[in-house]
């Protein structure tokens, strides 16, 4: 077991091995969250419940990355970053054996929250150990290499799930997902060096710490502007991950196959779009990149409506998501960098918050398109032009404005 810390000498970046690591821990949280998307109808007939219902094992695996994200984020900065992942790794485990086993959708909602709040784990340490290792242009770089994990996972996820349908259940799929957790809580245990040194962590005796540490973040305008934007962001991504599956079988007529091909070339456009982000973000400030590609975004969400009124054609449809997966993509990166650079002392903080807004928001998406309806593209592209229309809103009062009081960015 590798008990190396890595001090802070060494925030030039962090090594490929460190970067890959955090990368396949962090895709824990979209392959538990995205895999089992083709298997919703099948999941609705073999538990006889709604799709609405169906739908809540979304939110609810959301809820619970928020809430995990909350407590593992704090901790880390209280006790080093190893051991709160690896607890928070083995609760996944455990909760994706039982979800393989569950007799009925009350318990699957249940333990999704559980096995939400285990994947946190992965997430946030892997955004506070980078911030330990590198920060500026660094911190960017370093963020998009592990978007390429994280950014890929959401998309290609169900597109793995699909062919895995071909021999497995949905009960199935969450046990592949245990064994991924399982393979993930060993290669952390021995693998997973330590980043954060003693001195820079919270005392354990120091309760109020944590309370101060989230208090000067929520009272930080331009901090609680990002996470906004990031909620924003990932509450569209999730709108159209929940009822993709139903809207494109069901309304369609692909099969889950086709669905999974379709999730394959968005992975490929939102991995495209992190890379492209990081390039950029060397020559230009992350804020000046926002002020162009979230407009971007909700003019591709909004496009959604016009094709739902106009278009019985699934082409449009899979053409206009493809430019919002990119656009999405390139936020990223961004938005990490920026949450994370005024608060190395509290990295975990500051991450758990970010991802706690974001999927927080994220699971309120899903349920809204679904009682709204999921027989057209139309609600979806009015959640999802509406929410990066804030989004955009949010910048420029709550970040550009102060970014151009207080000089550049990054």
């Amino acid at each position: 077991m590798s008990q190396t810390l890595l001090t802070p000498q060494t925030r030039a970046g962090a090594s490929p091995r460190l970067v890959i690591l955090l990368g396949l821990l962090a895709v824990l949280g979209p392959l538990t969250i995205d895999l089992y998307l083709p298997a919703f109808p099948q999941m609705q007939a073999d538990l006889d419940t709604t799709p609405a219902l169906i739908q809540l094992t979304l939110s609810a695996a959301t809820l619970g990355f928020a809430l995990g994200q909350l407590v593992v984020g704090p901790w880390s900065d209280s006790i080093g970053r190893r051991r709160p992942l690896l607890v928070a790794t083995a609760l996944h485990v455990v909760a994706s054996i039982a979800i393989a086993a569950a007799p009925d959708t009350t318990w699957v909602l249940v333990l999704r929250v559980l096995q939400g709040a285990g994947a946190a784990g992965g997430g946030v340490v892997a955004m506070a150990m980078m911030r330990d290792v590198a920060e500026g242009k660094q911190l960017v770089k370093g963020l998009a290499r592990v978007a390429l994990f994280t950014g890929i996972a959401p998309v290609i996820a169900p597109f793995l799930g699909a062919q895995l349908m071909a021999a497995l259940s949905w009960r199935g799929l969450f046990a592949v997902v245990a064994a991924y957790g399982l393979l993930m809580l060993a290669a952390a245990f021995i693998w997973m060096p330590e980043t954060l040194p003693f001195e820079r962590r919270f005392l354990r005796s120091d309760r109020s710490a944590v309370w101060r540490s989230y208090r000067g973040l929520l009272g930080d305008r331009r901090f609680v502007g990002i996470a906004l934007i990031g909620g924003f962001l990932v509450s569209s991504v999730f709108a159209y991950l929940s009822t993709s599956s139903f809207l494109f079988q069901q309304q369609y007529g692909l099969t889950p196959q086709l669905y999974g091909v379709i999730s394959a070339f968005n992975a490929v456009a939102f991995v495209l779009g992190t890379q492209v982000s990081a390039f950029v973000a060397q020559r230009a400030a992350p804020e000046r990149i926002l002020a162009v590609v979230l407009p971007s975004i909700a003019l591709s969400g909004f496009s959604l409506c016009v094709i739902g009124l106009s278009s019985d054609s699934i082409w449009p449809v899979i053409a206009v998501m493809l430019l919002f997966m990119m656009f999405a993509g390139a936020c990223g990166p961004c938005l990490g960098a920026l949450g994370l650079a005024d608060n190395a002392d509290r990295a975990g903080t500051a991450a758990a918050l970010l991802g706690a807004v974001n999927f927080g928001l994220a699971g309120l998406a899903s349920p809204i398109v679904g009682a709204i309806s999921i027989a057209t593209v139309l609600p979806l592209g009015v959640v999802m032009g509406s929410a990066m229309a804030l989004a955009t809103l949010v910048l420029w009062t709550m970040v550009l404005r102060r970014s151009v009081s207080d000089g550049p960015g990054l």
